[in-house]
């Protein structure tokens, strides 16, 4: 009785630990996308998709009537990593050809979804198409790893059929924001510094 009384203390410390290990895991990978970009927006662009993967995954559990379980999470943290390379495809073209051609962020993000639309459906579908084996529940020991392949498929499915829609807006959004910002600053900077010193106004990090 005492033995499992300490194994279920045991589980409930590590479920509980793993709340602090999805954060650590999206703060992670904000610093990695802004140094990437050199852009504190940018990331957060990217990191907007998530919810939709997160929420995926919860009624894809649902509808199975599959408990949330340590196999379940696990699945979530792979999303994070699958789902958010729709956004990068994305981002990353569009910010290319802002840099590049000189297109406004409308126009870049627009272009970007016409010219990325198959390498992201090509992805998903391949990330789909593997984790659904795991989801039916074939072979031994399928109870333990068909919450994994559950999570991943419905994850990816709402997500997909969101984030193709959410990623443009969110990033003109932001990118409106960000220069809302930009402008604040230097009418801050001139009204401070005064005009005619000299001296080269400082552009802030994106």
């Amino acid at each position: 009785m005492d033995e499992g009384i300490e194994v279920a203390g045991a589980v409930r410390q590590g479920v509980g630990g793993l709340e602090l290990l999805f954060l650590a895991a999206v703060l992670t990978i904000y610093i990695v996308l802004g140094m990437l970009y050199e852009s504190y927006v940018h990331p957060l662009t990217i990191l907007s998709t998530l919810p939709s993967a997160g929420v995926g995954a919860v009624l894809a559990l649902l509808v199975f009537r599959t408990d949330f379980s340590l196999i379940a999470f696990i699945g979530v943290i792979l999303l994070i990593g699958v789902v958010k390379k729709n956004a990068i495809i994305m981002i990353d073209f569009a910010i290319e050809a802002e840099r590049r051609d000189k297109l406004d962020s409308r126009e870049a993000i627009y272009r970007a979804c016409l010219l990325r639309f198959r390498p992201i459906m090509m992805t998903t579908m391949g990330a789909i198409l593997g984790a659904l084996p795991l989801a039916i529940g074939l072979g031994e020991g399928s109870e333990m790893r068909k919450p994994l392949g559950i999570s991943i498929v419905g994850g990816l499915l709402l997500s997909q059929a969101l984030t193709l829609y959410t990623t443009p807006v969110v990033y003109l959004y932001l990118d409106r924001w960000r220069l809302f910002c930009l402008r604040g600053w230097n009418r801050w900077y001139h009204g401070r510094m005064g005009t005619g010193h000299g001296r080269e106004d400082p552009q802030p990090a994106e």
